[in-house]
């Protein structure tokens, strides 16, 4: 672009206004800083190499060079962060952050503490604020972690918890209860 004007300041810094309208500035580390002519889109490119990008609707973009990492906020409040792996972070203004990891496994983290994750093959495993798991399997299988126990529900009604102390009791779906001790010895069988 063609150069209307060249300013160079006591500091070090030099101002150059292209034809064009944009506005250019050198500063004396290596940093330089472009205003595009709209006078609302900045750039600002820094010695390090990140760059920071100021949009006319007021996002930022800032590209972490040595990171490998964009970190993007909108006007709206929204941060979304892309790593260099792939995994991308989005920190909603409400607190709820949202992970998608490069497996695209993603991972919801709500203000309230619980939390979910979405695993590639549909399994979906939500955790409460007091620990306890519940874990849905592709399959229609689906498992209960609480500090008292496991339990697996089984898509035929069969239901299966296995106690903290050890015992294990199997319910099945046409009515019979099978419970064995911690040693797995039979302690009681309703055969219908």
């Amino acid at each position: 672009e063609e150069i209307e004007r060249e300013t160079a300041y006591p500091d070090g810094k030099v101002e150059k206004v292209l034809k064009n309208g944009c506005h250019l500035v050198f500063f004396p580390n290596g940093t330089w800083k472009k205003v595009g002519s709209d006078g609302k889109t900045v750039t600002i490119t820094f010695f390090n190499g990140d760059v920071k990008q100021i949009m006319p609707d007021q996002t930022v973009i800032y590209y972490y060079a040595d990171a490998k990492t964009t970190h993007t906020t909108y006007s709206d409040g929204l941060e979304v962060l892309q790593f260099s792996n792939g995994q991308i972070e989005k920190h909603y203004p409400d607190g709820k952050k949202e992970i998608t990891f490069p497996d695209q496994t993603i991972k919801n983290l709500f203000t309230d503490g619980q939390e979910e994750s979405i695993f590639p093959d549909g399994t979906i495993v939500r955790v409460q604020r007091d620990g306890s798991k519940t874990i849905e399997f592709n399959n229609g299988q689906r498992e209960l972690h609480t500090s008292q126990f496991k339990r697996r529900e089984y898509p035929d009604g069969t239901v299966k918890t296995v106690y903290m102390n050890g015992q294990q009791e199997t319910k099945y779906g046409s009515g019979r209860v099978r419970v064995k001790d911690k040693d797995g010895n039979i302690i009681m069988d309703t055969k219908l």
